[in-house]
């Protein structure tokens, strides 16, 4: 969790950018918008772990989230909530990534395991100084991604723990049965050893993760992961990569441990004021001017793993190390009268539209991005599901990743579009983003987004090298920029049938209306 920025680009500059990375000759000055769907020319596979979650010990995540214990009078399976498990389960989350996050680093694994009753309490000093009493440890984080059908992304702490204790959790976790950590962990309750694919060297080293310089970081990565060894087969090794524009960072990560890592991650937040971390801008109620900043800020994803990605290149030519994209969404101001270190906030139309633009960035990298994680999973920033008590709501971030369902380990397909601007103020990008996928099953998706909150937008795709006789599909929208799902109303914002396409003569023609998220299926 990113508590500090690093030479995060000004709103001025974006406006100044077509689409922060859109070429200028992908701007269409009428209202109308144009594209070229590449039936015929596929591209890499979309891996399923783009769509991950990330699950921190931060405000509600965790406890009255995703875990109440098994007296809770909340309808539970063995301690987690069955309402969140369900829906969860719905959009197929591939992985999820625990514990931290910030907290990750000052995280001790023997905290967490043993008798509930015995462990220890301690204090979260970087999430609202409430009392921590590790009931969620590596056990019950495993029978969560268990349940869920999902894999498993452990953090260790690398800020504050030798590196033995890594070593040792992960013989905890993964030793077949015999050696004396297996024991212990049988006598946990689970005597199998767990499939962990996933270990993060670290979180953000540059900052809560220990302040240091990418080269000390390095040679602490190349140390960690030396020692971090699997018992259950290949385990892929995430170093603590950089945020936003941090170039020199990747430069050094790559350049002095590229060689012993499998993965470098990078954590971007979009905030609708180019301020101070304190003055973020509200989630609910904000101007138009703070949605067309929203866009821009994170339409520079695309500018941010471009240029990640090509240091990447100069050292790994061959593309074998994952970038993982493992915290991005929208961060607001606190909800009024919430608790500050809680971080939450509501989630809008809005948000939607930003989770359906990163979605298409991450298609269009799919040579490079392998494995992301949404900041977070429940009641926390851009979460997918809020609860309170025994209710729960679906956010409309949660309804557009069951609209891409099908790009998990899908084939993208190129879609090259010309789009009308979309103007405020001193801001002007692209108003419509896109990708498209042709799934495992062989059947042909297109994603559309417009990010304009005004004006309809007329589109036709030539579809080359598809062959479609008809199109149906779903959108989520709503009838203003901050519409969003409550308690009272949940269902103010959810996907409907969307039946304004049609295809004729080899052409996609729709119109796309406005803040919309659109997927489209041909037949």
């Amino acid at each position: 969790m990113i508590r500090r920025a690093h030479l995060l680009l000004g709103l001025a500059l974006v406006a100044t950018v077509p689409g922060a990375g859109f070429a200028q000759e992908n701007v269409d000055p009428a209202n109308t918008a144009t594209a070229t769907l590449h039936g015929d020319q596929p591209g890499p596979v979309m891996n399923r772990q783009v769509f991950g979650q990330f699950a921190e010990h931060l405000g509600h995540g965790i406890y009255g989230g995703i875990w109440v214990g098994e007296r809770s009078s909340i309808p539970n399976d063995h301690g987690y909530r069955r309402d969140v498990l369900e829906s969860l389960r719905a959009i197929k989350v591939p992985v999820v990534r625990w514990p931290g996050g910030c907290f990750a680093d000052e995280y001790h694994w023997r905290d967490g395991v043993g008798p509930r009753g015995k462990r220890p309490v301690k204090i979260n000093t970087n999430w609202g100084g409430v009392n921590e009493d590790n009931a969620f440890g590596t056990i019950e984080y495993m029978g969560f991604v268990e349940r869920l059908g999902a894999e498993a992304y452990v953090s260790a702490n690398v800020g504050s723990a030798p590196p033995s204790e890594t070593a040792q959790w992960v013989e905890y976790m993964t030793s077949p049965n015999g050696s004396t950590l297996a024991k212990e962990r049988a006598a946990d309750g689970h005597a199998a050893p767990f499939k962990v694919p996933y270990i993060g060297i670290g979180n953000e080293l540059w900052g809560c993760g220990g302040n240091m310089r990418a080269e000390y970081a390095a040679d602490l990565t190349n140390r960690y992961a030396l020692f971090a060894k699997s018992g259950t087969g290949k385990m892929l090794k995430i170093a603590s990569g950089p945020s936003d524009a941090n170039y020199e960072w990747t430069d050094t990560l790559m350049r002095l441990s590229g060689k012993n890592i499998d993965g470098l991650s990078l954590h971007y937040y979009t905030r609708p004021r180019d301020q101070e971390w304190k003055d973020k801008g509200a989630a609910l109620g904000f101007p138009e001017s703070e949605w067309a900043s929203t866009m821009a800020h994170s339409l520079q994803m695309d500018e941010f793993v471009t240029k990640h990605s090509a240091i990447m290149d100069k050292y790994d030519p061959a593309k074998k190390v994952w970038l993982v994209v493992d915290e991005w969404g929208t961060w607001y101001d606190p909800a009024p009268g919430s608790n500050p270190g809680f971080l939450v906030q509501q989630n809008s139309v809005r948000d939607a539209v930003v989770a359906g633009l990163n979605l298409n960035i991450f298609a269009h990298h799919a040579d490079r991005v392998k494995m992301a994680a949404i900041a977070q999973m429940v009641n926390v920033l851009q979460a997918m599901l809020l609860t309170d008590g025994a209710k729960m709501v679906k956010t409309p971030t949660y309804w557009v990743f069951d609209l891409y369902k099908p790009w998990q380990d899908a084939t993208v397909l190129p879609i090259d579009v010309k789009s009308p601007w979309y103007h405020k103020d001193a801001t002007a990008l692209p108003a419509i983003s896109a990708s498209a996928v042709r799934d495992t099953a062989g059947q042909v998706h297109v994603a559309l987004v417009n990010l304009d909150p005004n004006r309809a937008i007329p589109l036709s795709i030539a579809l080359a090298g598809v062959t479609a006789g008809s199109v149906s599909g779903r959108i989520v929208t709503g009838a203003t920029m901050d519409a969003h799902n409550s308690f009272e109303q949940p269902d103010a914002v959810k996907p409907v049938a969307f039946t304004g396409a049609h295809v004729s003569g080899g052409t996609l023609s729709t119109t796309l209306p406005p803040m919309s998220v659109v997927v489209l299926d041909l037949q």
